[in-house]
């Protein structure tokens, strides 16, 4: 269920045991590992305690099994007490509903109830196509209909088939009035018709591991062994087979008698395995068989026809059963594992030593467990190695000898998020019953902007002076500043102040703008033109090294090539002096005009008209020559059309040489844009692809994945219309080769939202896989504060409370331990009971029961305090004589007694004791009475002490029985001390009956029997004097 798989629920502790979650008792019990709920038990768990009742009005409850089906209960229904292991059982292509109707509830009560249900039917690889499929959903909707039930649909892609049921109850058939009333309890489909099964060898039979074989054993005879002896519920079954019909029973389910007191799930058949133990059929009876529960479709069999009833469970219409022999198997010889020889030392199927049936799961920490292959590597590999891998969430901060460099930790995470911190917030008050948390959001705007990209550019060149660092990565960082300087660049908005960088016009000349040439004053009109200034200027510093490049491979004697070259970069200035210093003048002036006047690139375009007019034989004319007439006439496709360019500087040649000087921005853009559509420009490739090297080899192709920048500029070119890729441009291959390293992206996202150009509460994978990295990291304080600034989503508005709740338990032994971790989630808002929920379990889980209540006690669980301290503190303190400890806890608890289940008997014991032995050591008399009262206290307090033992039974340790004992022999000797002046004979003697009730060792209660015939001797003896 990984990573998000994650977003929803607690974690998987949780889900198994929703006491350690302090649940109260009545919540829902699910034992079984490979069933579930929705919500699940921990999510049921954490909505009781912030909104008390919720568990007896649960909106549109599912429950359901992993590969067999779910069902889904409308509206809320009430799951209070429900042992759902027990009421709910689903089976290959079936779902029982209170199998013991004694216990089932009338109609629209508990889960008997209108409800969808879901079943996955086990079609083998068959595909089912046009009149077959056809056929199959027209049968499967006249039996439902037939039953009463409602057809929903049937999908082939899963092979799931849902119908809606409105109750678990009785239920009439319509079709036989000679057949008697059947309970739909069940969801069962089975075929009447009996159907030759196909015959298959056993030669041809082979079995999922390789066991048997390796140690000289008959495969097939094991089957058959396995198939006679083990129980139902064992039982595997041959998912890929298709589903055969059976009337009868055969193999295993032969032996099942089918008894009028038979229940639901018994009446189910199974399949057997092919190749199974021979089929013993029965004889057919010429009485009306009772309706049997529906369907094991088989899709390669059209001609049979299947049974009308659907949800029905047949009663009382068992056949007697034949018992047989079961026949054990005869070891062949030729087969006995050899004593010596490679044969014996195959390696037997390693899965098979991790129990009895073994798949791919998901360990904590992004470990995955499998056998085979590894993963992306190719070639087949023995399915007997079992490979843990580990997902290289970390990969951004390792270095090019893969070692984790805290250096990096540092620069590419905490800082990017210490400076996040430091920008403005705004908080917003979620209130979750008596906790409450405050979701924040950073506040910036665009004037703001070039301070908050010129920190973050600062944190980068902070990681480019780090060593040890691959080429790759320092690719990726120096794609990062650009991409800071470009939102700047497109983003932000001037209050005042100069450019930091000398600016190129389209005239070809520098822009000496000071800062009194960019005051607030600037026109509007003409700060679009400012802005494409410095998305030209950009273009040419993100372009440069590329120029530098190319033309460091050229020979000397390239100068045209070289000329081009610096073109495609905007290096006019060079471009001119390499002509003039070649004595090529005209071209020099030429070039000099570049960009410019509409009016020269025309003139240049109608001389070379004029020249292909006029026949002129370009054989005289160098080819690169011609390229830069093209390119100065502002036809840039026919001067590049045979030369490979990346798409900056494309988008730079288009942007230069072929728009007026005067187009906007935003046009610009969009022109680009339409070239690529159509195939007419180079791909704006990620820079990873673009630019390289990677260390290992990627499946892409054309057009599948584009830049950041270039999106970045599609988002400002779309202005205030709706902005469709901001899931793509926040992906992570837009930006980096690593698709789980989004510690910068999410910074993009956060900067460009607070500005204001886009508004989505639909990114929470990008919050997630950020998540995922600080943790991986041990950064459990980051990733609450990150959560913390998730976009709120109606579909789930505990979405954030989940998660913070879910980081704290699983990750309790990182930040519990780490002061600053602690200080750090405390000075966020989060609920310190939440906290100390977390720590309780981890100290539960670990066995330190002390820590766990205290834990318990601040986070105002009363009910699981109650239980640890019972179960595992109280009496280890009283026998130490920690009394005043107890009396502390005891104390407290007894403010919230109400909460608490059998006070009297749990820690109101102690509190009852500490009054009765303070009142026996005052030893007042007051009036005839006080010896009574006393011993009907202390006789009140023995029947709590005998009935505690019974109540707690094996919950409590064998110290309290010595507590126990312990307490009873001190109120006993006390209550002997008592005077006896001024009572009864009767009154005295009732207190020997008391003490002989209390839960003390046989000899001090044979010892009070004594005393006891010694009082009451000497009592005969006054009387008759």
């Amino acid at each position: 269920m990984a990573a998000g798989a994650v977003v929803h629920e607690m974690s998987p502790q949780l889900q198994k045991d929703p006491q350690n979650v302090g649940s109260q008792a009545f919540l829902p019990v699910l034992r079984p590992p490979d069933y579930y709920t929705q919500p699940s038990i921990g999510v049921l768990a954490a909505r009781e305690g912030a909104d008390g009742g919720y568990c007896s009005r649960v909106p549109d409850f599912v429950v359901g099994r992993d590969g067999y089906g779910k069902v889904k209960f409308f509206g809320e229904t009430d799951v209070r007490w429900l042992d759902l292991g027990k009421i709910v059982k689903f089976e290959r292509h079936s779902i029982a509903v209170y199998e013991d109707e004694s216990v089932k509830p009338p109609a629209g009560r508990g889960l008997n109830k209108a409800a969808q249900v879901s079943l996955m039917l086990h079609l083998g690889s068959t595909a089912l196509q046009g009149a077959e499929l056809e056929g199959l959903v027209r049968k499967l909707r006249c039996i439902t209909e037939r039953q009463g039930a409602h057809f929903v649909s049937f999908d082939p892609s899963t092979h799931e088939w849902r119908f809606v049921v409105q109750h678990f109850s009785r239920f009439g058939l319509v079709e036989d009035d000679e057949e008697d009333d059947v309970v739909m309890d069940d969801a069962v489909i089975r075929a009447d018709e009996k159907v030759e099964e196909p015959q298959v060898s056993p030669a041809s039979v082979g079995l999922s591991h390789s066991l048997p074989a390796h140690l000289g054993l008959d495969p097939v005879k094991m089957q058959e062994m396995r198939t006679l002896m083990f129980s139902a519920d064992e039982e595997c079954v041959d998912f890929e087979a298709p589903l055969p019909f059976e009337k009868g029973y055969h193999g295993k389910d032969y032996l099942r008698s089918e008894s009028p007191s038979s229940s639901a799930r018994s009446s189910i058949h199974r399949p057997p395995l092919l190749g199974s133990a021979p089929k013993m059929g029965r004889k057919t009876s010429p009485m009306r068989k009772a309706p049997q529960g529906l369907l094991e479709y088989d899709a390669t069999n059209s001609d049979l026809q299947l049974s009308g009833n659907i949800l029905v469970t047949r009663r009382s219409r068992g056949f007697p059963v034949r018992t047989m022999k079961a026949e054990g198997f005869k070891l062949d010889m030729n087969h006995v594992t050899p004593l010596s020889g490679s044969y014996s030392a195959n390696v037997v199927d390693a899965a098979l030593f991790m129990g009895r049936s073994f798949r791919v799961g998901w360990g904590p920490n992004g470990i995955l467990v499998h056998t085979g292959t590894r993963v992306g590597k190719p070639g087949n590999e023995l399915s007997s190695i079992i490979n843990l891998e580990k997902v290289a969430l970390d990969r951004t901060v390792r270095d090019e000898n893969d070692k984790v460099k805290e250096e990096l930790i540092d620069l590419r995470f905490l800082s990017p998020l210490n400076l996040h911190k430091s920008l403005d917030h705004e908080s917003t008050d979620v209130e979750l019953g008596s906790c409450r948390i405050q979701t924040q959001k950073v506040l910036a705007d665009r004037f703001s902007l070039p301070e908050i990209c010129r920190r973050f550019i600062g944190i980068l060149e902070r990681q480019l002076d780090v060593p040890g660092l691959s080429t790759s990565s320092r690719v990726i960082l120096m794609h990062q500043v650009t991409v800071w300087e470009l939102i700047r660049v497109l983003f932000s908005d001037r209050v005042g102040g100069g450019n930091p960088h000398p600016l190129v016009d389209d005239e070809g000349e520098d822009m000496a703008l000071d800062k009194k040439d960019l005051s607030s004053d600037v026109d509007p009109e003409a700060s679009q033109l400012v802005r494409r200034a410095e998305f030209s200027y950009w273009l040419q510093e993100s372009v440069c090294h590329r120029v530098q490049e190319e033309v460091s491979c050229l020979s000397e004697s390239s100068n045209l090539e070289h000329i081009l070259l610096l073109l495609t970069g905007r290096q006019l200035d060079m471009a001119v002096e390499l002509a003039a210093s070649t004595g090529d003048v005209r071209l020099a002036i030429l070039l000099s005009q570049a960009g410019g006047s509409m009016v020269n690139r025309s003139d240049v375009a109608r001389q070379l008209d004029i020249w292909k007019i006029n026949g002129l034989d370009f054989g005289f004319i160098e080819n690169e020559r011609l390229k830069l007439y093209d390119l100065l006439s502002g036809n840039v496709q026919s001067a590049f059309h045979d030369l490979s360019i990346d798409w900056k500087r494309y988008l730079g040649l288009v942007m230069w040489y072929q728009l007026p000087p005067d187009t906007s921005l935003p046009v610009i853009i969009h022109n680009y844009e339409q070239l690529v559509n159509e195939g007419r420009a180079p791909y704006p490739v990620p820079v990873y692809i673009d630019e390289g090297p990677l260390e290992e080899a990627m499946d892409w192709s054309a057009g599948d994945r584009f830049d950041i920048a270039y999106y970045l500029m599609l988002l400002h070119a779309n202005g205030e219309k709706l902005f469709g890729d901001l899931k793509t441009m926040f992906s992570a291959f837009a930006s980096t080769h690593d698709a789980l390293d989004y510690h910068m992206i999410w910074h993009y996202k956060a900067i460009l939202e607070a500005i204001g150009t886009f508004n989505s509460n639909d990114l929470h994978l990008l919050d997630m896989s950020l998540i995922s990295q600080l943790l991986c990291l041990g950064l459990c304080h980051w990733a609450i504060y990150v959560v913390l600034h998730m976009d709120h989503c109606k579909e789930f508005p505990h979405l954030q409370t989940n998660l913070i709740r879910e980081i704290l338990f699983q990750y309790c032994e990182t930040w519990s331990t780490q002061s600053v971790q602690r200080q750090f989630i405390e000075d966020l808002g989060i609920p310190s009971e939440w906290m100390h929920e977390a720590m309780a379990i981890y100290f539960e889980y670990h066995g330190d029961p002390p820590k766990a209540l205290d834990h318990f006690l601040n986070c105002s669980n009363w009910r699981k305090s109650h239980t640890i301290f019972m179960t595992s503190v109280a009496h280890s303190l009283f026998l130490s004589s920690k009394h005043s400890e107890i009396w502390n806890i005891a104390g407290t608890m007894e403010m919230h007694k109400s909460e608490i289940a059998d006070w009297d008997l749990g820690a109101g014991i102690f509190i009852d004791f500490y009054t009765i032995r303070s009142s026996l050591q005052a030893n007042t008399i007051g009036d005839l009475g006080t010896l009574q009262e006393k011993n009907d206290a202390c006789r009140s307090f023995f029947s709590h002490l005998n009935e505690s033992l019974s109540v707690w039974g094996r919950r409590i340790p064998v110290d309290a029985r010595a507590s126990y004992s312990k307490m009873a022999e001190e109120l006993c000797g006390l209550l002997v001390s008592v005077p006896a002046e001024g009572s009864t004979p009767s009154v005295q003697m009732s207190c020997f009956e008391t003490m002989l009730i209390a839960p003390i060792p046989e000899d001090m209660r044979s010892c009070h029997l004594q005393d006891a015939v010694s009082v009451f001797t000497y009592i005969l003896s006054e009387a008759a004097t």
